[in-house]
């Protein structure tokens, strides 16, 4: 795996958007944002084309962008402004060999899954699953989150996760587990099953969120992750945010509860509330990087692979 150089004050950072857009007045104010956190900012103008309504441009001219922004000399860090939909679209369309031979800093969450997949599969790049400029920076980036982000994007040999002090990580399975740290939003995850950009788990921690499902559809997607083999040689789990689950055909049933229930007999050691994901603050995982995980001092490290 490849770990990009970091990133420094005065670096210049690509604002792509490789599946939702956003309005043009909010791409605008997330430049700004950049700039004014101390880099140079490219806005692609893509960011705010609506195609379709709900994509920031065709899939050929996102993947377009997103190569064009791995190649420029010129960028030093990728950061999406937001995620939303059809990021699966862009996939295929990437130069795999031009990003190898220009690895850099890439940032998102949600959506975005399909990239980190892909990026850290098939380019063998470390990315990062955390905060992105329109949906996290410019309106809840608080001190911990950016603390957070900071740390990870400037992370030497190790990096400590962390979460708030008043939240804390929980144990739902004993035990200590090292591997390659693999993951994302667990619905992105499950529709790309059976595909070229289907995730690997064998011998790697599983980290996995959502928002905005209720707990049988997330029961449901965690049966055909299971059903699908992926948790059969996984190392260990970690379960991020699960966050605005909708409780109104159901009001009694808890995503705690299916957590319990889903992985009590799992022999692999499995953590969560663990505040990365749909979540203020939030918290920043370099996906790709080598994480350690350890039940009994309910610790999670990743390290330089």
């Amino acid at each position: 795996m490849i770990f990009p150089k970091k990133l420094k004050k005065g670096d210049t950072i690509a604002i792509v958007a490789t599946s939702s857009p956003t309005s043009y007045e909010q791409a605008v104010r997330a430049k700004e944002f950049i700039e004014d956190y101390g880099y140079k900012a490219i806005l692609c103008e893509n960011t705010y084309e609506h195609y379709n309504e709900y994509m920031a441009g065709c899939a050929e001219t996102r993947a377009l962008t997103l190569n064009k922004m791995f190649e420029a000399p010129d960028v030093d860090g990728i950061f999406c402004i937001r995620g939303g939909y059809n990021g699966c679209s862009v996939v295929g369309k990437l130069d795999l060999e031009l990003i190898r031979k220009n690895p850099k800093v890439f940032v998102g969450y949600s959506d975005v899954t399909n990239l980190h997949v892909f990026l850290n599969q098939r380019a063998e790049l470390v990315t990062f699953h955390g905060p992105m400029v329109a949906s996290n920076m410019l309106d809840n980036f608080d001190d911990f989150t950016k603390e957070q982000f900071e740390r990870a994007l400037d992370m030497d040999d190790r990096l400590v996760l962390e979460n708030p002090t008043d939240v804390p990580f929980k144990v739902l399975c004993e035990g200590e587990a090292k591997g390659i740290v693999a993951g994302g939003n667990l619905c992105v995850l499950a529709a790309a099953i059976g595909t070229g950009n289907q995730i690997e788990t064998s011998g790697k921690i599983v980290f996995l969120e959502e928002v905005h499902e209720t707990v049988p559809r997330t029961h449901r997607l965690l049966c055909q992750f299971e059903q699908s083999g992926l948790f059969k040689d996984a190392a260990g789990v970690i379960l991020g945010s699960f966050t605005d689950w909708e409780t109104a055909d159901y009001p009694n049933c808890k995503m705690e509860d299916l957590f319990k229930n889903f992985f009590g007999d799992f022999k692999i050691p499995v953590m969560y509330n663990i505040q990365n994901g749909h979540v203020f603050p939030m918290s920043t995982i370099p996906l790709g990087s080598v994480c350690k995980m350890n039940t009994k001092d309910k610790a999670i490290i990743f390290e330089r692979p």
